[in-house]
């Protein structure tokens, strides 16, 4: 079994932002030159996700608008966590609902994703450099 293990490195200027991170993850996968396996998406920090949807902007703003019902950032002291002087408890709630990571099957040396499936970088407190984790296994 061979394996592969990349990282990504993000500074987004905003507190929120997605960004389509498929093409560096199939990059990732030429490089290592696997046939047959998983290749494993992770974002390494509290406040951001790894996710799969559709790269339609629409569907972005739909999020934003979505988690910002669900999680709104305003007010701060609504959340005990901004009680330690942070303001960031939203985000970490918008990542439990995102998600950390996904799992994409890898058949044919390709990323097994479906029709209109692409791989997301969800920030949700950006303004400081995070990472995400590609390692991908297989023969």
């Amino acid at each position: 079994m061979k394996t592969i293990r990349r990282e990504l490195w993000f500074e987004i200027p905003q507190r929120r932002g997605l960004i389509n991170i498929t093409p560096q993850v199939e990059d990732a996968l030429a490089e290592s030159k696997i046939a047959e396996g998983l290749c494993l998406v992770n974002a390494m920090h509290i406040t951001a996700s790894g996710f799969i949807n559709d790269d339609e902007g629409g569907l972005h703003k739909d999020y934003e608008k979505w988690l910002e019902q669900l999680a709104p950032h305003e007010p701060i002291n609504q959340y005990q966590h901004n009680l330690t002087g942070e303001d960031n408890a939203d985000a970490h709630l918008k990542r439990q609902i995102m998600g950390r990571e996904v799992v994409v099957a890898v058949t044919q040396g390709k990323l097994d994703l479906g029709p209109w499936e692409q791989i997301f970088y969800g920030e949700f407190d950006g303004r400081r450099r995070k990472r995400v984790l590609i390692k991908i296994i297989g023969e």
